[in-house]
Protein backbone atom coordinates (compact mmCIF):
# COMPACT_ATOMS: atom_id res chain seq x y z
CA UNK A 1 0.00 0.00 0.00
CA UNK A 2 1.36 3.32 -0.79
CA UNK A 3 1.93 5.87 2.06
CA UNK A 4 0.24 9.42 0.95
CA UNK A 5 3.63 11.62 1.20
CA UNK A 6 1.14 15.08 1.14
CA UNK A 7 -2.01 16.54 2.33
CA UNK A 8 -3.73 19.54 0.56
CA UNK A 9 -4.23 22.56 2.56
CA UNK A 10 -6.33 25.89 2.43
CA UNK A 11 -4.17 28.72 2.42
CA UNK A 12 -4.25 32.26 0.36
CA UNK A 13 -2.87 32.47 -2.64
CA UNK A 14 -1.09 36.32 -3.97
CA UNK A 15 -0.17 36.68 -7.40
CA UNK A 16 -0.22 39.78 -10.08
CA UNK A 17 -3.78 39.94 -10.24
CA UNK A 18 -4.34 40.05 -6.75
CA UNK A 19 -5.47 37.14 -4.09
CA UNK A 20 -8.12 33.90 -4.20
CA UNK A 21 -8.42 31.34 -1.84
CA UNK A 22 -7.63 27.84 -2.29
CA UNK A 23 -5.61 24.53 -1.86
CA UNK A 24 -1.47 24.14 -2.11
CA UNK A 25 0.25 20.55 -2.05
CA UNK A 26 1.76 20.24 1.04
CA UNK A 27 4.53 17.58 2.10
CA UNK A 28 3.70 15.27 5.44
CA UNK A 29 5.96 15.39 8.31
CA UNK A 30 5.31 13.37 11.36
CA UNK A 31 7.67 11.97 14.20
CA UNK A 32 8.59 8.18 14.13
CA UNK A 33 9.41 6.89 17.75
CA UNK A 34 12.40 4.38 17.00
CA UNK A 35 12.97 1.31 19.83
CA UNK A 36 15.57 -1.45 20.22
CA UNK A 37 15.39 -3.53 21.98
CA UNK A 38 12.74 -1.77 24.25
CA UNK A 39 14.54 0.81 24.48
CA UNK A 40 14.06 4.46 22.90
CA UNK A 41 16.76 5.15 20.51
CA UNK A 42 15.70 8.15 18.89
CA UNK A 43 12.88 10.08 17.42
CA UNK A 44 13.13 10.76 13.50
CA UNK A 45 10.76 13.93 12.22
CA UNK A 46 10.39 12.29 8.70
CA UNK A 47 8.48 11.64 5.83
CA UNK A 48 6.14 8.57 6.74
CA UNK A 49 7.09 6.09 3.87
CA UNK A 50 9.65 2.68 3.08
CA UNK A 51 10.07 3.28 7.32
CA UNK A 52 11.79 -0.55 7.48
CA UNK A 53 14.41 0.88 4.63
CA UNK A 54 15.48 4.20 7.00
CA UNK A 55 15.72 1.97 10.33
CA UNK A 56 17.63 -0.59 8.62
CA UNK A 57 20.06 2.14 7.01
CA UNK A 58 19.80 4.39 10.30
CA UNK A 59 20.98 1.84 12.61
CA UNK A 60 23.63 0.83 10.13
CA UNK A 61 25.31 4.43 10.04
CA UNK A 62 24.96 4.88 13.83
CA UNK A 63 27.05 1.70 13.92
CA UNK A 64 24.11 0.43 16.02
CA UNK A 65 24.27 -2.96 13.63
CA UNK A 66 26.91 -4.11 11.43
CA UNK A 67 24.81 -5.94 8.78
CA UNK A 68 21.00 -6.22 8.35
CA UNK A 69 21.31 -9.83 9.11
CA UNK A 70 22.09 -8.40 12.73
CA UNK A 71 17.90 -7.83 12.95
CA UNK A 72 15.49 -10.72 14.20
CA UNK A 73 11.92 -8.28 13.29
CA UNK A 74 11.13 -5.05 12.55
CA UNK A 75 7.57 -4.05 13.84
CA UNK A 76 6.01 -0.99 12.03
CA UNK A 77 3.20 1.06 14.09
CA UNK A 78 1.74 4.14 13.97
CA UNK A 79 4.43 6.58 14.78
CA UNK A 80 6.39 4.22 16.48
CA UNK A 81 9.07 1.44 14.82
CA UNK A 82 10.29 -1.33 16.71
CA UNK A 83 13.49 -3.46 16.22
CA UNK A 84 14.55 -6.58 17.83
CA UNK A 85 18.08 -7.61 17.34
CA UNK A 86 19.29 -10.62 17.82
CA UNK A 87 22.08 -9.52 20.27
CA UNK A 88 19.41 -8.16 22.97
CA UNK A 89 22.11 -6.20 24.97
CA UNK A 90 22.68 -4.53 22.20
CA UNK A 91 24.84 -0.75 23.41
CA UNK A 92 22.81 1.98 22.13
CA UNK A 93 24.31 5.62 21.97
CA UNK A 94 22.04 8.35 24.18
CA UNK A 95 18.78 9.12 22.43
CA UNK A 96 18.53 12.27 20.50
CA UNK A 97 15.43 13.83 17.89
CA UNK A 98 16.48 13.78 14.27
CA UNK A 99 15.02 17.45 13.26
CA UNK A 100 13.56 17.75 9.70
CA UNK A 101 15.56 21.10 9.29
CA UNK A 102 19.21 20.81 7.58
CA UNK A 103 21.66 20.46 10.68
CA UNK A 104 19.17 19.89 13.34
CA UNK A 105 20.98 17.07 15.08
CA UNK A 106 24.18 14.82 14.12
CA UNK A 107 26.17 12.47 15.57
CA UNK A 108 29.57 13.53 16.83
CA UNK A 109 32.16 12.74 14.28
CA UNK A 110 35.48 12.14 15.36
CA UNK A 111 37.55 11.73 11.60
CA UNK A 112 40.13 9.54 13.47
CA UNK A 113 37.57 6.92 13.54
CA UNK A 114 35.95 6.99 10.45
CA UNK A 115 36.59 4.66 8.45
CA UNK A 116 38.78 5.61 5.04
CA UNK A 117 37.74 4.79 1.66
CA UNK A 118 40.48 3.18 -0.63
CA UNK A 119 41.05 4.09 -4.07
CA UNK A 120 38.74 2.22 -6.50
CA UNK A 121 37.65 2.53 -10.53
CA UNK A 122 36.68 5.72 -11.10
CA UNK A 123 33.07 6.78 -12.95
CA UNK A 124 32.70 8.07 -16.17
CA UNK A 125 31.64 12.07 -15.81
CA UNK A 126 28.98 11.59 -18.00
CA UNK A 127 27.18 8.79 -16.34
CA UNK A 128 27.58 11.67 -12.87
CA UNK A 129 25.37 14.25 -15.24
CA UNK A 130 23.14 11.97 -16.48
CA UNK A 131 21.87 10.03 -13.47
CA UNK A 132 22.46 13.06 -11.20
CA UNK A 133 19.28 14.29 -13.44
CA UNK A 134 17.34 11.13 -13.66
CA UNK A 135 17.15 10.93 -9.37
CA UNK A 136 16.29 14.69 -8.95
CA UNK A 137 13.51 14.51 -11.36
CA UNK A 138 10.19 14.11 -9.00
CA UNK A 139 7.28 14.80 -9.58
CA UNK A 140 6.49 15.10 -5.67
CA UNK A 141 8.88 17.88 -5.78
CA UNK A 142 7.46 19.49 -8.77
CA UNK A 143 3.93 19.28 -6.64
CA UNK A 144 4.87 20.10 -3.27
CA UNK A 145 8.47 22.42 -3.52
CA UNK A 146 9.10 20.68 -0.56
CA UNK A 147 10.72 17.18 -0.71
CA UNK A 148 14.54 16.14 -0.43
CA UNK A 149 15.25 13.70 -3.01
CA UNK A 150 18.69 11.30 -2.59
CA UNK A 151 19.31 8.02 -4.77
CA UNK A 152 22.20 5.29 -4.88
CA UNK A 153 23.37 4.36 -8.57
CA UNK A 154 26.27 2.41 -9.78
CA UNK A 155 27.37 2.10 -13.35
CA UNK A 156 24.66 -0.33 -14.36
CA UNK A 157 21.45 2.52 -13.51
CA UNK A 158 19.76 3.44 -10.43
CA UNK A 159 19.50 1.12 -7.47
CA UNK A 160 17.33 3.42 -5.47
CA UNK A 161 15.61 6.50 -4.72
CA UNK A 162 14.01 8.06 -1.98
CA UNK A 163 11.85 11.27 -1.32
CA UNK A 164 12.05 12.52 2.37
CA UNK A 165 11.25 16.11 3.99
CA UNK A 166 14.95 15.48 5.54
CA UNK A 167 17.96 14.38 2.78
CA UNK A 168 19.73 12.82 6.30
CA UNK A 169 16.87 10.40 6.55
CA UNK A 170 16.46 9.48 2.68
CA UNK A 171 20.18 8.81 2.47
CA UNK A 172 19.51 6.15 5.42
CA UNK A 173 16.64 4.62 3.44
CA UNK A 174 19.05 4.40 0.15
CA UNK A 175 21.39 2.56 2.41
CA UNK A 176 19.18 0.63 4.13
CA UNK A 177 18.00 -0.47 0.86
CA UNK A 178 21.43 -1.39 -0.18
CA UNK A 179 22.00 -3.50 2.76
CA UNK A 180 18.81 -5.35 2.48
CA UNK A 181 19.91 -6.24 -0.79
CA UNK A 182 23.56 -7.44 -0.55
CA UNK A 183 25.03 -3.89 -2.65
CA UNK A 184 28.42 -3.59 -3.04
CA UNK A 185 28.40 -0.08 -1.73
CA UNK A 186 32.16 0.65 -2.90
CA UNK A 187 31.10 0.62 -6.65
CA UNK A 188 28.12 2.98 -6.07
CA UNK A 189 27.52 6.58 -5.67
CA UNK A 190 25.09 8.88 -3.87
CA UNK A 191 22.87 11.64 -5.11
CA UNK A 192 21.26 13.86 -3.27
CA UNK A 193 19.00 17.47 -4.15
CA UNK A 194 20.52 19.49 -1.09
CA UNK A 195 23.30 20.51 0.60
CA UNK A 196 26.01 17.95 1.18
CA UNK A 197 26.76 18.55 4.99
CA UNK A 198 29.64 16.17 7.25
CA UNK A 199 26.82 13.81 8.64
CA UNK A 200 25.99 13.37 4.90
CA UNK A 201 29.63 12.42 4.20
CA UNK A 202 30.04 10.46 7.87
CA UNK A 203 27.16 8.08 6.61
CA UNK A 204 28.62 7.44 3.14
CA UNK A 205 32.25 6.92 4.83
CA UNK A 206 30.13 4.10 7.25
CA UNK A 207 28.41 2.46 4.18
CA UNK A 208 31.95 2.76 2.04
CA UNK A 209 30.34 4.46 -0.80
CA UNK A 210 33.24 6.84 -2.33
CA UNK A 211 31.44 9.69 -4.22
CA UNK A 212 28.26 11.97 -3.28
CA UNK A 213 26.98 14.57 -5.48
CA UNK A 214 24.69 16.97 -5.40
CA UNK A 215 22.71 19.70 -7.38
CA UNK A 216 23.70 22.25 -4.53
CA UNK A 217 26.36 23.45 -2.26
CA UNK A 218 28.94 21.43 0.59
CA UNK A 219 29.90 22.79 3.63
CA UNK A 220 33.80 23.40 5.10
CA UNK A 221 33.72 20.77 7.29
CA UNK A 222 31.96 18.04 4.86
CA UNK A 223 34.91 18.80 2.52
CA UNK A 224 37.51 18.17 5.13
CA UNK A 225 36.37 15.06 6.27
CA UNK A 226 35.80 13.59 2.59
CA UNK A 227 39.14 14.67 1.88
CA UNK A 228 40.62 12.92 5.08
CA UNK A 229 39.25 9.82 4.66
CA UNK A 230 38.62 9.24 0.43
CA UNK A 231 35.39 10.26 -0.52
CA UNK A 232 34.71 12.58 -3.50
CA UNK A 233 32.21 15.58 -2.77
CA UNK A 234 30.47 16.96 -6.33
CA UNK A 235 28.56 20.16 -5.94
CA UNK A 236 26.15 22.18 -8.37
CA UNK A 237 25.78 19.20 -10.93
CA UNK A 238 23.50 21.92 -13.35
CA UNK A 239 23.81 20.89 -16.96
CA UNK A 240 27.06 20.78 -18.28
CA UNK A 241 28.54 22.55 -14.48
CA UNK A 242 29.82 21.06 -11.56
CA UNK A 243 32.45 21.24 -8.99
CA UNK A 244 34.70 18.41 -7.69
CA UNK A 245 35.98 19.66 -4.26
CA UNK A 246 37.97 16.47 -2.99
CA UNK A 247 39.21 13.36 -4.70
CA UNK A 248 38.69 14.06 -8.67
CA UNK A 249 40.77 11.00 -9.25
CA UNK A 250 37.55 9.25 -8.48
CA UNK A 251 36.05 10.70 -11.50
CA UNK A 252 37.14 9.92 -15.21
CA UNK A 253 36.67 12.51 -18.28
CA UNK A 254 37.69 15.44 -16.71
CA UNK A 255 39.68 17.63 -19.12
CA UNK A 256 42.84 19.49 -17.20
CA UNK A 257 41.84 22.24 -15.80
CA UNK A 258 43.37 25.57 -16.69
CA UNK A 259 46.32 27.09 -14.85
Amino acid sequence: MTVPMFKKVRCIKLDAEGAKSGLHEVIDEVPEAVFVNGRHAMTAMMSPSDLEDFVTGYLFTEQIIKSAEEIESIRIETNRISVITKNLFKVLGPKKTILSGCGGAASFIDTEKLPRILPGQPFPVDLIRKTTVEVLDSELHTVTGGIHVVGLASEAGIITRSEDIGRHNALDRVIGYGLKKGTDFSRTFAICSGRISSEMVRKCLVAGIPVIVSRGATTTLAVQIAEQNGVCIIGFVRSAKMNIYTHPERISGIPSPLQ
